[in-house]
């Protein structure tokens, strides 16, 4: 999800600093919330375990670059069940504007971009936990069917920002629009196996009652 640099140049650019503040103060709606609920120590543990992860997926997990973009297994939506949408929210931008700054500056201009890609389609995923997902089922509870709509929906999202940004920057061409092709395709094989990545996780997660009470997972992974 990485967007190539010179796909969005100029003043078009301008465009991702508005979507990356909207991202950013929904954002802080949802961490306002996960503070007043849970408390900051709790928050900043997440938050942190979801950073490490992020960097964990963006650098060591497979990756390739495909047509105007890059396909990354990012597992936002291991995120979310396990850690709940703020923490998850800010350890993708944290790991994102810390994997730029250290290891990939090139992509710092595209930030804005990457931001909204990766944010905006995990809140839907997060709209989506509330009429996929029962009000009664914890998330460990997650049949294959729910953590495969979570998985399309996310990486769905992914996949329709990339396209806007590649389309917004470089027009609808004969080219643009084969890349744009080709990476939507490729994208169709993280959506095969994230399910499967979540429901491992969650299962591991369900063998480990003691977790429920600690703060370290969202509330949701247990409870109804």
């Amino acid at each position: 999800m990485h967007i190539e640099p010179g796909i969005v140049t100029g003043a078009k650019i301008a465009l991702s600093y508005a979507t990356a503040a909207g991202a950013t103060a929904y954002s802080a709606k949802l961490i306002w919330e996960s503070l007043r609920d849970r408390g900051a120590v709790s928050l900043i543990a997440r938050a942190t375990m979801a950073t490490l992860a992020v960097l964990v997926f963006f650098e060591l997990l497979p990756h390739m670059s495909v047509g105007v973009s890059e396909v990354h297994l990012i597992m936002g939506s291991t995120l979310l069940l396990m850690l709940g949408t703020a923490p998850a929210a800010i350890g993708l931008a944290a790991g994102l504007l810390i994997q730029g700054t250290l290891l990939s500056p090139f992509d710092l201009p595209q930030y804005g971009m990457n931001l909204t890609t990766l944010l905006v389609p995990l809140f839907g995923l997060h709209a989506l936990t509330k009429n996929v997902i029962a009000k009664g089922t914890a998330y460990v509870d997650l049949s294959y069917k729910q953590a495969l709509a979570m998985s399309a929906t996310y990486q769905g999202g992914i996949v329709a920002w990339v396209a806007f940004w590649a389309f917004y920057g470089q027009g609808f061409g004969a080219e643009t629009l084969a890349s744009v092709g080709t990476f939507g395709a490729a994208y169709m094989t993280v959506l095969l196996l994230e399910p499967l990545v979540d429901l491992a996780v969650l299962a591991g997660a369900k063998a480990m009652r003691g977790l429920e009470n600690s703060g370290l997972v969202t509330p949701r992974l247990y409870a109804a």
